[in-house]
C-alpha cells in the first residue's frame, strides 16, 4: 500500500474488504503467479507438466461432461493439483475473464468476447418447464408466471423472444443458477427455462414437465473456455488439447 500509494483493503472492526485497488492488484497479483509457472515449466522443457490448474462449472457439468476428460488428465499428468469449484454457470466466462480461473465449463456467447478462447464440447435445446402437478394452468410463457436465470445467454435469449414477441412479461423469480430455476418451477412458481442437459440430470426432473408447445429458442454450445494468455501455461494447454482430442472422438 505504502509503495502504491492508495490503500487495498477497506478495513473497520469486524471486516476486511478489498477495495477497488485492491481487486485490481488481486488480478495483476494471480496473473504474475501464472506467468511465473509457465516460465519455470518453459524453461524444464520436456519435464514432467505439474503445478496447479483450476476449474469451474456448475454441478450439472461436474456430473455430466467432467468426469472422464478428469478422469483422463489425472491419469496424463498426475503431478497437475487440480482445484474444483462449482457454481452458477452464467458466471463462468466472467471469473476466467479476470483471472480467477484457469478454465470453465459455459455456454458460448453470441458475441465473440476478446482474448478468450472457446472449445464447443456438447450442443443441448432450451426448454420451458412447468410444474407437474398443480400447475394445469401455468403453460403459457407468454402469460404465465415466469422464473428466469438473473444473467446469462439463456436469459438474453428469452428477453430477446419477449421482445420480438412485445410480450410484456410477469416475472416471478429471478435466481442464480439452472438448477435453482427447476427447484423454483418444482414449488409452483411458475414457468422456467433450463438446458435440457440440466433437466436431465435434476433430482426433480419427474416432478416437472416440458412444455411441447413452448418457442422453440435457439439451443446452445456448451464447451470450455479459457484466456489466451492462460493458454500459453503448460499444464492449461494440455487440459485443453485433451478436451480436443476427446471431442472429436465423438
Amino acid at each position: 500500500e505504502e509503495e502504491l500509494g492508495q490503500p487495498l483493503f477497506d478495513r473497520d472492526n469486524r471486516t476486511v474488504a478489498l477495495t477497488e485497488a485492491g481487486e485490481r492488484f488481486r488480478s495483476y497479483a494471480r496473473q504474475a503467479v501464472q506467468d511465473w509457472h509457465g516460465f519455470r515449466s518453459a524453461l524444464r522443457g520436456g519435464e514432467t507438466i505439474s503445478g496447479t490448474l483450476s476449474l469451474y462449472a456448475s454441478v450439472t457439468a461436474v456430473y455430466s461432461l467432467l468426469p472422464d476428460l478428469l478422469e483422463a488428465f489425472r491419469d496424463a499428468y498426475p503431478e497437475v493439483q487440480l482445484e474444483l469449484r462449482t457454481g452458477a454457470a452464467e458466471q463462468a466466462v466472467s471469473l476466467v475473464g479476470s483471472g480467477e480461473i484457469d478454465l470453465a465449463v459455459a455456454a458460448l456467447p453470441d458475441r465473440h468476447r476478446a482474448r478468450i478462447e472457446f472449445l464447443p464440447i456438447t450442443t443441448t435445446p432450451l426448454v420451458f418447464i412447468a410444474p407437474r402437478r398443480g400447475g394445469e394452468g401455468v403453460s403459457d410463457p407468454a402469460r404465465a408466471p415466469l422464473v428466469l436465470p438473473a444473467s446469462g445467454l439463456s436469459r438474453s435469449r428469452i428477453d430477446q423472444w419477449l421482445k420480438q414477441e412485445h410480450i410484456a412479461p410477469h416475472v416471478s423469480t429471478e435466481v442464480s443458477g439452472n438448477e435453482a430455476i427447476i427447484a423454483m418451477v418444482r414449488l409452483g412458481c411458475g414457468v422456467g427455462i433450463v438446458p435440457q442437459l440440466v433437466l436431465e440430470r435434476s433430482p426433480f426432473r419427474d416432478e416437472v414437465r416440458v412444455l411441447d408447445d413452448a418457442p422453440r429458442l435457439e439451443p446452445y454450445e456448451v464447451g470450455l473456455c479459457t484466456s489466451r494468455r492462460n493458454l500459453q501455461r503448460p499444464a492449461v494447454r494440455a487440459f485443453w488439447q485433451l478436451a480436443e482430442e476427446r471431442s472429436a472422438q465423438r
